[in-house]
């Protein structure tokens, strides 16, 4: 394979002929973290020092919009979703349980946007393959990606 993908994950990991079921060996994940942010490449002058000359690289800012919706949606209620070969049923309870508890509020809309890819990811991932998850939990939200990941990891195993 030997092929880095530029762009939103959920969109390659969906494409069946880039991966196929059970394809990947390892998966390094460093997500954005929500934490409210915008970032920045800064160039370098020729001397090596920082030069007053960048662009905005990414936000990394979550907000509940049509798309978050849809993806919720996705999880919870379409059971035919055509891209989807398995939906947890226990992640699917601790989404709807999340959305009673918060609402529409941006920490869901980031939550749901990893829970989504995390299912993605964990077809992909060969049964063969180990597993581990590394998030400092400094907060409510990296407490709550943790749970996420054990969930859609433990539920098919």
């Amino acid at each position: 394979m030997n092929t880095l993908y530029y762009g939103d994950n959920l969109e390659i990991l969906r494409n069946r002929e880039y991966f196929p079921d059970e394809c990947v060996d390892l998966i390094y994940l460093d997500p954005p973290f929500n934490s409210k942010c915008a970032y920045n490449v800064i160039f370098k002058d020729d001397a090596g020092a920082d030069a007053s000359a960048q662009i905005r690289a990414f936000d990394d800012t979550w907000t509940w919009t049509r798309d978050t919706n849809n993806a919720y949606k996705e999880m919870i209620f379409d059971p035919n979703a055509q891209h989807r070969t398995f939906r947890p049923s226990a992640l699917k309870d601790l989404m709807i349980a999340f959305r009673a508890f918060m609402g529409q509020t941006d920490l869901m809309a980031y939550l749901t946007m990893m829970a989504i890819r995390l299912v993605e990811l964990r077809r992909v991932l060969k049964p063969t393959a180990e597993t581990t998850y590394y998030v400092v939990a400094q907060s409510l939200k990296a407490r709550m990606k943790i749970v996420n990941a054990h969930r859609v990891n433990s539920l098919h195993r």
